[in-house]
């Protein structure tokens, strides 16, 4: 626990707190955040992933299609439960408002802080790479059409010509043009095919990749600087929903579907993440949701401190007493 919190939950505060202090001295603006966020999905992360995919044998995919089940499962199940419960157990909410907390506190935000949490504790290997990939297919290839789908539903339901009348496939299209979805895919075809990737063209790779996790905690930091923080209800549910639900699903899931130890912890700590920053865009982008949206994922990354060792702790208890 202690090397947990030392190498992977101290370093983040730090350079997430480094990104807030330059938030609110004017360095930095919400703007400058969006642009830094789109050098981490658009280049960094999609570099990152595709190198060290391809390092990885047909063996090693052929071991995690039960965490490709477990992921999906489990994440989209707790995004449909997040969006029902804000969507009618709070009656002011708009179908539009669950769907952007599905969004926020139904996805980890491992694009952002899949690497910088992963790789300090479990080590630079292809097994990270490819959790922090299939994860973040799930969220960005199947989570985000979904939640776009049902947002675009429900304010065409309230203003009819309000929302975007377009196929129900042309957000999951858009969502694989990104170089987010499709590096990882190119990578596991390559591998699969049994193309060997050459070593002397990994560093082309390296030095764009190394910049994802730094570059993604610091525009963070810049992100919660620019957000004003409220307390209510809504915004509780949101961060234990993320925080607390969705790691114990995945952690049962994994137990029933006897996943590989290793990958179970991965996937659970991968789960255990803040919410998905992603939201908090399209949530901006709508108008809709933004005030206790961006405070739930502020209070969720406060939580993570604690959550994350609490986690692993938990898992390795649950692995042991199931052995």
């Amino acid at each position: 626990m202690l090397h947990v919190i030392l190498y992977a939950i101290v370093p983040i505060v730090v350079v997430m707190l480094a990104g807030f202090i330059a938030g609110k001295k004017g360095a930095f603006s919400g703007d400058d955040a969006k642009k830094f966020n789109k050098v981490v999905l658009d280049y960094a992360l999609p570099a990152a992933l595709f190198v060290s995919i391809v390092q990885a044998s047909r063996e090693d995919l052929v071991k995690d299609l039960k965490l490709t089940l477990v992921s999906l499962i489990g994440i989209m199940g707790c995004f449909m439960l997040v969006y029902f419960v804000f969507r009618y157990c709070f009656k002011k909410n708009t179908g539009a408002d669950a769907a952007v907390s599905a969004l926020i506190s139904g996805s980890p935000t491992i694009g952002f802080l899949g690497f910088a949490v992963l790789e300090p504790i479990f080590g630079t290997t292809p097994a990270v790479a490819l959790v922090v990939a299939i994860v973040g297919i799930v969220v960005n290839a199947v989570g985000i059409p979904v939640g776009l789908s049902l947002m675009n539903a429900s304010l065409e339901a309230q203003t009819p010509g309000s929302g975007t009348r377009e196929s129900a496939w042309k957000p999951v299209l858009h969502a694989l043009e990104q170089p987010v979805a499709w590096a990882p895919i190119l990578a596991v075809v390559l591998v699969v095919c049994g193309l060997r990737w050459p070593a002397w063209a990994s560093p082309s790779f390296d030095l764009i990749a190394k910049a994802n996790a730094s570059m993604a905690v610091f525009s963070a930091g810049i992100t919660l600087s620019s957000i004003k923080f409220t307390f209510n209800m809504q915004v509780l549910w949101g961060a234990v929903m993320k925080m607390v639900l969705m790691p114990l699903v995945v952690l049962v899931l994994g137990l029933l579907f006897h996943m590989d130890p290793l990958n179970l912890k991965m996937l659970v700590v991968a789960a255990s993440l803040p919410p998905a920053f992603s939201g908090i865009i399209i949530a901006d982008e709508y108008n809709q949701y933004v005030a206790t949206g961006t405070s739930s994922l502020t209070l969720s990354v406060i939580l993570f401190v604690g959550f994350c060792p609490l986690w692993i702790w938990l898992t390795d208890v649950a692995l042991h007493s199931f052995a």
